[in-house]
């Protein structure tokens, strides 16, 4: 089959990824409500001790309040309980206001009978998700602020001994960290509520320090996990609509050894039922109204703080973040019940499937009614209960019990805990092996607990008649095929499992018909998709006559001990059919590995730029000249070159003969490795981001291209061009360059590796630019040379006679100024434009790699700068090394000519080390894309030793 040419291939590329972008960014809209100050938003500094704020002068601690609060804290008599929030990533410490001031709301409510003070720490709006260097002084100063909270409460007759912690996007890996410090007392801490916090690992690893920090923390909690089990951990992310942190990597890292974290996903949130991004997880009306009742429901009515029993706290938290029911949320429900009321009020159904639907309530209705449903004789095919009603507001409405002598329960067990909260309907789904101990089940109504027409719905069914089960289509369908289940419903609930649904890369679009009676039209129905291994369902509500397309992708893989499967829940109304077509989703599929492997998309390009690279030092040796990057981009980027023999080394490393080797050669572990302990690592996924890389190199070829030869338009207006001169040995070093050089290495090591970088890349990219302009103006000259030179002759042929023209002297001159014309345009076009072009082009491939270890660096150069008051030099620097290997490297490479290098005896290995060199980078660079640039500066320190020699 004939390969596309490669513009075509490009653009090919180019428009599967602008349609994988559609999908990840503007699939699903934001649904959050915002969350709204009454009164005006204060933020009080606190005051810390000398010794802290000389040490950290660019961070602080506050303290939010709103009217009388404020004013009455100002004198610092705190009297709540401790929060402190820690923002993320460039956050800042005003994000604290929408927590804070639901819960003073709250607080006001009840008449500040239970009240919570909101601390919020400034960190400079630090870019610590991609410069890791000053997370460990960031947990550092956390620590310091926990001291300092708890001395603000010392006067109480009974202080606090605990802070909790809220901490988004980084913030919650801060207050992880906190229990690494030596000598830390880990009872400060006892709650930490997390945010769309990344806890497996980094979303950019741009340096050592963040993914050493990241190793360290989590590598204490696991290994001290006993130690830490009295630390309740909630860990919420963001859903599919968070681009910044996908929710995967949400999950605590936990042996599962001690059930001490509880991680969850805002689409699954009771009362929530919603994705959130990065930022709006903050303010989310409906998410920071969980936090808040759920802080309130922790607290001691003893010692008015938050409960220091770790199964409360996440009996609490389960409650408000997974199943909500507000007889869970009570510190002691009552196990057994009296139920009263007159025989007139009873009533005893006898079919296995009932509905009630009440008129408006009135005045005159009874104050309670009470329905008993028998259970039915063990054998029975009946083994299930499921009832639902709308709204019905009470935590006490389904009681278990016994039958007495007159045929009417009086006493029993209240299982309205054991309720769940969707969008219409509190449902609640009992195993009746479980309650063989009772002969009843009673559904209790009261007026005062309704505010309109109420309905409940109940009935007894077998598990296994209501359980359908079907296997996805396969992901290379491309949604041609397409799996069917048809439901004529005659219950209230069905379960479609979606089986062979278990990897990350698999997407589908469900749709669901509803066909339904006109007298059932306007019933509402709730499909939801749960995912057994994580709580990361979504909820879709639906009514008449509709047809619903479900997103059905999963956060997580499934674990490789379980073998649960993701199911379709369907809330169906008796007597409707259900039509439903499972299809995979194409543009899904990449979302989906886009959002797990898109930030390894740097690596794949400058493997494609390193590929070119060789082609082009290649090409130089065997054919004496050097091809554009483009073309040369299209004959030697394919990814056999790179993407098998890093499968092989993943292949060999099950065997312990290599791994000896491996471990001999003291060689980091295989990227790859890591990719597939987290289950995200697939072999065919590589070689599609190789093409990707190569789509994104090519496109950016052809930009920086354009670039250039505008910028050198200007240039060559304003300044004057290079003169390129046929020197077999140009002068790689002289007084200038040194001096710029030494100048460069000061400014690497006394103030910011990055910005060394930067300066450097300008001064190469303005000596690319001189050498563009000189390289057009060399164009200009010879085609213009044939016009001259015909303007001449007619010149000569007007201003002369035949006579003069046909002498032998005449003859003579004339073609010696035609040998020395021929001689000089032959030069000129033989030398010094294919010279000139050679240097050109070799030249625009080293500022493509230096435009990738630029934009790698640019966040720790960013921090250096927004920190420069306070120290003007960056400690740590993880682009020092890079910048001085850099700055060597280019010094020599700015002066050097192709002439020059094709003459070198090094050119041939360095050619052929340049193309090995991606195979290493892709192995060990993928994860880890801090070691990217150093692939690079060694690839630019080969070409520089041709140069030398």
């Amino acid at each position: 089959m004939k390969r596309l040419p490669g513009p075509v291939e490009a653009a090919c590329l180019l428009l599967v990824a602008l349609g994988t972008w559609d999908v990840l960014f503007v699939y699903e809209e934001n649904r959050c409500s915002m969350t709204y100050m009454f009164e005006s938003p204060e933020y009080l500094r606190i005051k810390l001790p000398k010794k802290i704020a000389s040490k950290y002068p660019s961070y602080g601690l506050y303290l939010y309040g709103e009217g009388d609060y404020a004013e009455e804290s100002k004198k610092l008599k705190v009297t709540g309980i401790p929060v402190l929030f820690l923002p993320g990533n460039a956050g800042s410490y005003k994000q604290v206001r929408s927590l804070g001031s639901v819960a003073l709301r709250k607080a006001q409510n009840m008449y500040y009978k239970y009240h919570f003070d909101f601390f919020s720490v400034d960190f400079n709006e630090e870019l610590v998700a991609l410069y890791g260097g000053s997370l460990e002084k960031q947990t550092k100063f956390v620590r310091a602020c926990t001291k300092v909270i708890l001395n603000l409460y010392k006067s109480r007759k009974v202080p606090p001994h605990s802070v909790a912690i809220v901490g988004h996007s980084m913030g919650g890996i801060i207050a992880r960290a906190l229990f690494t410090l030596r000598n830390f007392d880990p009872t400060l801490i006892s709650l930490i509520i997390t945010q769309a916090t990344p806890h497996i690992a980094p979303v950019l690893p741009l340096d050592s320090y963040l993914t050493d920090f990241y190793t360290a923390v989590n590598s204490y909690w696991i290994l001290n996990e006993k130690d830490l089990r009295n630390v309740t951990i909630l860990s919420v992310g963001g859903g599919f609509r968070d681009y910044q942190v996908r929710s995967g990597l949400t999950v605590v890292p936990s042996l599962d050894a001690y059930n001490h974290t509880l991680n969850v996903v805002t689409s699954a949130v009771p009362m929530a039922w919603l994705s959130t991004d990065h930022l709006c997880i903050v303010w989310c009306k409906e998410l920071v109204l969980a936090t808040i009742r759920a802080f309130f429901d922790l607290i001691d009515p003893r010692t008015h703080q938050i409960t220091t029993d770790p199964s409360q706290r996440m009996s609490v938290l389960h409650n408000r973040f997974v199943s909500y029911s507000l007889k869970a949320s009570k510190n002691k429900p009552e196990s057994s019940v009296t139920i009263s009321g007159s025989l007139s009020r009873w009533t005893e159904i006898k079919t296995n499937r009932w509905t009630y639907t009440s008129p408006q309530f009135s005045a005159q209705d009874p104050e309670a009614k009470y329905f008993l449903l028998p259970l039915p004789t063990e054998g029975e095919s009946d083994n299930n209960l499921y009832c639902r009603n709308m709204n019905l507001d009470t935590s006490n409405w389904i009681y278990g019990c016994g039958k007495n002598k007159e045929s009417v329960c009086q006493e029993g067990i209240n299982l309205s805990g054991k309720s769940e909260l969707l969008q219409m309907f509190k449902i609640v789904k009992l195993k009746l092996e479980e309650y063989r101990s009772f002969s009843h089940f009673v559904i209790h109504i009261s007026t005062t607990s309704v505010n309109k027409q109420l309905s409940i719905e109940c009935e007894f069914f077998s598990a296994a008649s209501r359980m359908m089960s079907t296997p996805v289509v396969h992901i290379l369908s491309f949604g041609v095929s397409a799996s069917k289940v048809v439901i004529n419903s005659t219950g209230l609930m069905y379960v479609v499992q979606l089986q062979e649904f278990n990897q990350i890369y698999q997407a589908f679009k469900i749709q669901v018909k509803r066909d339904c009676p006109l007298s059932k039209e306007k019933k509402a129905d709730i499909y939801r998709f749960h995912v057994p291994w994580s709580h990361e369902d979504s909820v879709i509500m639906t009514s008449g006559p509709s047809f619903t397309v479900i997103s059905a992708k999963l956060q997580r893989a499934r674990p490789a001990n379980d073998t649960s499967v993701p199911e379709l829940q369907l809330h169906t109304s008796a007597g409707c059919q259900y039509k439903i077509t499972i299809r995979t989703s194409v543009f899904e599929v990449l979302g989906q590995l886009f959002r797990f492997h898109g930030v390894y998309l740097p690596m794949y390009v400058v493997a494609n730029i390193l590929l070119a690279y060789g082609g082009q030092l290649f090409h130089l040796h065997n054919k004496g000249h050097c091809l554009d990057f483009n073309v040369v981009l299209k004959h030697s980027a394919k990814p056999y070159k790179v993407i098998p023999f890093v499968h092989l080394f993943v292949f060999l490393l099950r065997y312990d003969w290599f791994k000896d080797i491996w471990a001999v050669l003291s060689l980091p572990e295989l990227d790859a490795v890591i990719l597939t302990k987290q289950d995200i690592y697939f072999p065919l996924v590589s070689f599609l981001f190789f093409f990707f890389g190569t789509a994104i190199a090519y496109w950016s070829g052809i930009l920086f291209h354009l670039l250039l030869k505008h910028a050198s338009s200007f240039w060559s207006v304003f300044c004057r061009s290079l003169v390129i001169t046929k020197e077999p040995k140009p002068r790689l070093l002289n007084l200038c360059s040194f001096s710029i050089k030494i100048l460069l290495l000061f400014i690497s090591w006394t103030t910011c590796g990055a910005l060394a970088l930067i300066l450097t890349y300008f001064l190469y990219f303005f000596k690319v630019l001189s050498l563009q302009a000189s390289l057009e103006t060399l164009k200009g000259i010879l085609n213009l040379a044939p016009m001259q030179e015909a303007t001449k002759k007619t010149h000569l042929d007007s201003s002369t006679t035949k006579e003069a023209r046909d002498s032998p002297a005449a003859e003579g001159l004339s073609k010696e100024k035609d040998h020395s014309n021929s001689a000089g345009d032959k030069f000129l076009s033989a030398s010094a434009i294919d010279e000139a072009s050679d240097t050109l082009q070799i030249h625009i491939t080293v500022l493509h790699l230096l435009n990738w270890i630029i934009l790698l660096s640019a966040p720790s150069f960013i921090y250096w700068l927004k920190n420069l008051r306070y120290s003007r030099r960056l400690d740590p620097d993880p682009y020092g090394s890079v910048a001085i290997i850099a700055v060597l490297t280019t010094g020599v490479l700015i002066n050097s000519q192709a002439a020059s290098v094709k003459k070198s005896k090094l050119l041939k290995h360095a050619a052929r080390l340049q193309l090995l060199l991606p195979i290493p980078m892709a192995a060990f660079g993928l994860v880890h894309l801090y070691r990217v640039p150093y692939f690079v500066t060694c690839s630019l320190v080969l070409h520089a030793l041709c140069c030398l020699g």
